[in-house]
């Protein structure tokens, strides 16, 4: 099947991410139509797509991803990264402290970030992300999806049974369009992949842990496979988290380990 055809290109004037910009008025997901071209353009890395609805957008686990056409973001960056920022944990961690940035200086919200790849305000849901990686004959594709809440409205939520979900008209009462979200969103994404990019993953990586917020706390965490283990956790970085149990051993667990963690 031929890739849909954009409705419209724009061009941002960024570094890295969104110099191309495909816009459509629906596509089947974002992330497969990023795949897909990722796979047969090699110039594709830094391509953004967005469209105002999606007929099987997807989310973690296999999750689906349903709204109203017109009332979130759905965008997803094609990326052809180098091996240093590969791995699934860094690139999360990339678009939820950048988006998370773009929240915040569009609504004055804080965001945080609930393991292992949702925003949080106020306990809701407003942000959603999904990091997809395929290999190709020329290096690996990798593709980050997201989807953020735009004009929804708490009834519209209670409407449709979506009560622990939230909007950025919802938080701060103003009006939003994805044409000029998408301009905050993907400069946020192209100053925190330019640091990447730089070496500068610490920058990124403190943004994740202050977002997440459970440093010294109590947690329960559910690693891959099911099994449940608690502990304090004393530090989180890229490379691992810490956990001291209740006799003292201080455990890491690699971050590709966890599926999910939550304060006790």
């Amino acid at each position: 099947m031929s890739a849909p055809l954009p409705r419209e290109t724009r061009s941002f004037d960024t570094a890295h991410i969104g110099r191309r910009v495909l816009v459509y008025d629906a596509v089947e997901s974002t992330n497969t139509l990023g795949a897909a071209l990722g796979a047969s353009d090699p110039d594709a890395s830094g391509l953004v797509l967005i469209a105002d609805h999606q007929f099987a957008g997807r989310g973690q686990y296999g999750r689906t991803w349903v709204s109203r056409p017109g009332s979130s973001l759905l965008m997803s960056v094609v990326l052809r990264p180098p091996p240093a920022i590969r791995r699934p944990v860094v690139l999360t961690a990339w678009v939820a402290v950048a988006v998370a940035d773009a929240v915040f200086a569009l609504t004055g919200a804080q965001a945080r970030i609930k393991w292992p790849n949702d925003l949080l305000i106020d306990g809701k849901k407003i942000c959603g992300i999904l990091i997809e990686q395929t290999s190709s004959g020329d290096g690996t594709i990798a593709v980050a999806g997201l989807g953020l809440n735009l004009t929804q409205t708490a009834a519209e939520f209670a409407q449709a049974n979506l009560l622990t979900a939230t909007s950025l008209h919802a938080v701060s009462g103003g009006s939003y369009d994805s044409r000029s979200a998408a301009e905050v969103v993907v400069g946020a994404l192209d100053r925190e992949y330019a640091r990447l990019l730089a070496g500068e993953r610490t920058g990124v990586e403190a943004g994740w842990k202050r977002r997440i917020g459970l440093l010294g706390r109590a947690v329960r965490v559910e690693l891959v496979g099911g099994a449940l283990t608690t502990g304090r956790l004393l530090d989180m970085s890229f490379d691992g988290l810490e956990l001291e149990d209740a006799a003292g051993f201080v455990r890491v667990v690699p971050p590709e380990s966890v599926s999910h963690l939550w304060p006790v």
